[in-house]
């Protein structure tokens, strides 16, 4: 029953176009139509729909501006073969789409670096996983440009949740599939190459406001992942945009002789499928990086919880709660890694430092090892997990998308009680675990602070 779930998860996530053959493409990445911003007629939430889809309302705290750009030229369809350059099978494909960028409001506070997120559709709809997933915060301090890029077909041609449907209005002019002629998301690589080109080398209409961005990182999570892994093995060597790759909780094998940092921060989650024999771990190298943070989730309590606010706020219907064979959302915090792995990939493009290994979690045949606790054994251990109040895992079951949730169950009184000896035990215990993560480079400074001050805070050993 497992892998029969997993299998039909994994068709959900991993959809790749059909792989094709022709001839070879120059390497010149074409300049958008940039048009914009695209004002917002109204406040996010309301029934009009006159506002930037999954807006986020953080912005204004931090001292960042979000604005939406409609992008639009012609692409070509490429065929992709497994680790291997591709080449063009067609060309001059109209499309329209949008991105969606979130910078500094002061260019001095800009540190330089642009992250493209290739937005995720397998839940029906843009997600903006990277940022929601808790990372917004750590991007905004530090000085990043996000941009989302809305590349594929579902985001934007989805019956009611996609863009076209969610907001005439606004969205009813997108098109990512020349008119209904290509529907297998053949369009989505060049729109990604474009959008990177429209930031880092704009012609006409300037999505940055004006500043000048130093390096930019390809970001995707899950499905988008899969398409990035695609992305790097046959266009990246052709388009020659992206000074590194970010895969979060996906991708696969990617090419070794590129040059181009590839860094994979993977959940326990991912950690399961591969033990049950989906997907290949790749060794790590001067360009590749994979970290494994133990107890945590594909989706986690973080994910879960923004992305339910804003789907209830934009009038998109999700799952509810408590449907999943286990109570759902890991609470380790898988976002305090990704956020300090964001810094390591900038760093490893800037003067080639790169980020430091870390254990892989360890299995016992198909399975994760545990602890008598249920927990899971080796991998990156943050406070969350290596002191713990609470049955953290990556794993749980059920309808939709349950596997990918993974499990919290809070201990009883009985086992905290026996696990520390009384509230400054506990606090010392958090204390030294955030100290060594953040001395291996595996959280950032921020992260320790907030760790140590929430375990201050609880009423553990009281």
């Amino acid at each position: 029953m497992m892998k029969r779930q997993i299998l039909a998860t994994l068709a959900v996530l991993a959809v790749l176009p059909v792989l094709l053959v022709s001839a070879p493409v120059s390497a010149q990445v074409p300049n958008p139509t940039v048009s914009g911003p695209i004002p917002n007629d109204a406040p996010p939430g309301d029934p009009s729909h006159a506002y930037t889809f999954f807006a986020s309302e953080l912005v204004d705290d931090f001292g960042y501006v979000e604005e939406e750009f409609f992008i639009e030229g012609t692409a070509n369809v490429y065929d992709n073969p497994p680790l291997a350059t591709g080449t063009v099978l067609s060309s001059d494909h109209p499309y329209k789409t949008r991105i969606v960028v979130r910078r500094p409001a002061s260019p001095e506070r800009f540190n330089g670096t642009v992250i493209l997120e290739w937005q995720n559709v397998t839940a029906g709809y843009d997600i903006d996983a990277s940022w929601v997933g808790g990372n917004a915060d750590h991007l905004m301090r530090k000085g990043y440009v996000w941009v989302g890029v809305s590349a594929q077909r579902v985001g934007v041609h989805q019956p009611s949740t996609g863009l076209r449907d969610w907001s005439p209005t606004r969205y009813g002019s997108l098109d990512v599939t020349d008119g209904g002629s290509l529907l297998g998301d053949e369009l989505s690589f060049d729109i990604f190459s474009q959008a990177g080109q429209a930031v880092m080398s704009p012609a006409g209409g300037h999505p940055l406001a004006g500043l000048r961005p130093e390096r930019i990182l390809a970001s995707g999570a899950s499905q988008s992942a899969s398409y990035l892994t695609v992305y790097y093995n046959s266009i990246q060597p052709l388009a020659n945009l992206f000074d590194g790759f970010m895969l979060l909780v996906g991708g696969s094998l990617v090419r070794t002789d590129l040059g181009v940092p590839v860094f994979k921060p993977q959940s326990e989650t991912e950690a399961i499928f591969a033990a049950l024999g989906f997907g290949v771990l790749q060794p790590d190298s001067d360009i590749h990086r994979t970290w494994q943070v133990a107890g945590t989730a594909h989706a986690d309590r973080v994910f879960l919880d923004n992305v339910g606010a804003l789907a209830s706020r934009d009038s998109i219907p999700t799952t509810p709660p408590g449907l999943c064979d286990a109570p759902e959302g890991s609470q380790v915090r898988l976002d305090h890694v990704v956020s300090a792995a964001h810094d390591h990939l900038v760093r490893w493009v800037e003067d080639g430092t790169p980020p430091p290994t870390a254990p892989l979690i360890q299995t016992v045949g198909p399975f994760i090892a545990r602890d008598a606790l249920g927990l899971a054994l080796g991998g990156i251990r943050i406070a969350g997990l290596e002191v713990p109040t609470a049955l953290n895992t990556g794993a749980n079951g059920g309808p939709s998308f349950c596997l990918l949730f993974g499990t919290h169950v809070p201990f009883d009184a009985a086992t905290l009680q026996e696990l520390y000896l009384n509230h400054g035990a506990y606090v010392s215990e958090v204390q030294a675990v955030a100290h060594d993560n953040l001395a291996d480079g595996y959280i950032t400074r921020r992260a320790a602070q907030d760790t140590i001050r929430g375990a201050a805070q609880s009423e553990i050993g009281q």
